[in-house]
């Protein structure tokens, strides 16, 4: 990796470039005796330790004379052009008389290409730096992790060997910049990344812990949800978290978010009777850095609605009620009451609309009956009129005079 690197920024490469070299210097330093490490695409050299100087040598792969094509042997040592995959192996050589004088292992490989590099904060005592190596070299890696402070104070991220590819800082300053050197060493050479970061950048909390979602009394819509802080956090009333809560029925996709600086929250509209998912997440108060991972789930019930409980238990009533009326094989002398308010109602409708009808029709009856003697009546009297004219017309005028 190639850059201008100031001031102390080249003591930070100078150290972990000693510390490679001397990794590489060391023989046994990889753990593992009688290999040789070569790189892929290029020609290899194998030496035959312990031959007598201009003595020939036989070259024997896996115990049989034939060796990869184009290789030769030139001055005792067999030499591998252009080495692959398959060049790999077991190789001996051997004196004039088939005497074994030196036996290697080869393995190959690539150079370390420039580790990726990323940087944490749980808390403001101390962070992480993680890397994943860039190029897949098939061979032993090893890195040398190191910091270095704004006031020139250059030490070691201690690496954990029960969390390989992590180093930590401890005791780290909140208003500090550090310059991080992740130097990556195999047994062909080694690369490095310088990386800087400040504490308000990479702060990141955990997920709060403890979550408990309780269903409200008497409140269809509502769910009571606490938390409490992650355990990594200091316990200082100077570094104080803001909360996100999200929430959702089981049955849907889409959440609500709701934020807080509370370690309780009360949702208000929750759907009655649904079972919902909820979650929190933690942020620096005063937003530094990024939010934590979502908590573990945890979920609850909203107690139902009163009315659609009392509907449900009618309902479960009529149902229950349903099923009792059922013939049943044993003898039951009590009698069956198959009354219900509603048939009741429509009875008596019933019978108020047929008292309706028949009043209507005695009514009607009785106006007609009405009619007809009176027309009767008129009939009567209206003869007895005209032969009273006619007896006064016969009379003569002198007695009507």
């Amino acid at each position: 990796m190639r850059s201008s690197i100031p001031g102390l920024g080249r003591v930070m490469v100078f150290l972990a470039a000693a510390l490679a070299s001397a990794s590489l210097a060391v023989p046994g330093s990889w753990g593992e005796e009688g290999v040789q490490y070569g790189q892929l695409g290029s020609d290899v050299t194998l030496s035959c330790a312990g031959a007598p100087a201009g003595s020939p040598v036989q070259w024997r792969r896996a115990g049989a004379a034939a060796l990869p094509e184009g290789s030769a042997i030139q001055q005792g040592a067999l030499v591998l052009p252009s080495a692959s995959l398959a060049s790999m192996g077991t190789y001996s050589c051997h004196g004039e008389d088939g005497g074994l004088l030196h036996a290697v292992s080869l393995r190959l490989g690539h150079l370390p290409g420039v580790p990726f590099v990323s940087c944490r904060a749980s808390d403001y005592e101390n962070f992480s730096c993680s890397w994943t190596s860039s190029v897949e070299t098939f061979l032993p890696t090893r890195y040398i992790t190191t910091y270095r402070n704004k006031n020139g104070h250059v030490g070691l991220c201690l690496q954990d060997p029960s969390r390989p590819g992590i180093c930590t800082v401890h005791r780290s300053e909140f208003w500090s910049s550090y310059r991080m050197n992740i130097t990556e060493v195999n047994p062909l050479g080694f690369t490095y990344r310088l990386l800087d970061v400040t504490m308000q950048a990479i702060i990141k909390p955990d997920p709060p812990e403890g979550l408990v979602v309780e269903p409200i009394p008497l409140a269809p819509r509502r769910l009571h949800v606490s938390w409490k802080y992650p355990s990594s956090w200091p316990k200082e009333p100077h570094f104080q978290l803001r909360f996100r809560l999200q929430y959702r029925p089981v049955i849907h996709r889409s959440w609500s978010v709701v934020e807080t600086v509370n370690l309780s929250e009360v949702i208000t509209d929750a759907f009655a009777g649904l079972e919902h998912v909820v979650q929190v997440s933690a942020k620096d108060f005063l937003d530094a850095g990024n939010w934590s991972e979502w908590s573990a789930e945890a979920r609850a019930t909203p107690v139902r609605d009163l009315a659609t409980t009392a509907s449900e238990e009618t309902t479960t009533e009529a149902r229950l009620e349903s099923l009792a009326e059922e013939p049943s094989q044993a003898p039951n002398p009590e009698p069956i009451n198959r009354s219900d308010p509603l048939e009741k109602m429509a009875v008596l409708v019933s019978l108020g609309i047929f008292a309706f009808f028949v009043l209507a029709a005695v009514l009607i009856i009785t106006i007609l009956i009405w009619l007809r003697m009176r027309k009767h009546g008129k009939d009567k009297t209206k003869p007895n009129f005209l032969v009273a004219a006619t007896h006064l017309k016969a009379l003569p005028k002198a007695q009507i005079l």
